[in-house]
């Protein structure tokens, strides 16, 4: 599954880890993005998850991005999330999550 989920990573010049999910962050998968996202969060002060590909986002994935975004604070990091967009992002933004994880409307915005 993660070879389909988890689907490139990429650092940017000034410093920040871009990894992108495609498909669906739920309850099967939220474990694994968590997971991964907490291996990147080691080896980076700045990642940011591009949901771009993501279809589909429920409440065990906003959970998956609460825990990393308090990983993240609590070593003094920064995490946050880029291209959501149709569902994903109504979810986002109907929750709050879009202001707490500070969201962007794209990796640029990063720059």
């Amino acid at each position: 599954m993660a070879g389909e989920l988890i689907q490139e990573e990429r650092k940017l010049e000034n410093g920040w880890i871009v990894w992108m999910v495609r498909s669906r962050i739920d309850l099967k998968t939220a474990d694994e993005v968590y997971k991964r996202g907490e291996e990147i969060i080691a080896k980076s002060d700045k990642t940011a998850l591009d949901m771009s590909g993501v279809e589909y986002l429920s409440s065990a994935g906003i959970r998956a991005m609460l825990r990393l975004n308090k990983l993240a604070r609590k070593s003094s990091k920064e995490f946050t999330v880029v291209g959501a967009n149709g569902m994903p992002k109504a979810v986002l933004e109907d929750s709050g999550m879009d202001v707490l994880l500070k969201a962007k409307e794209s990796v640029d915005e990063l720059i």
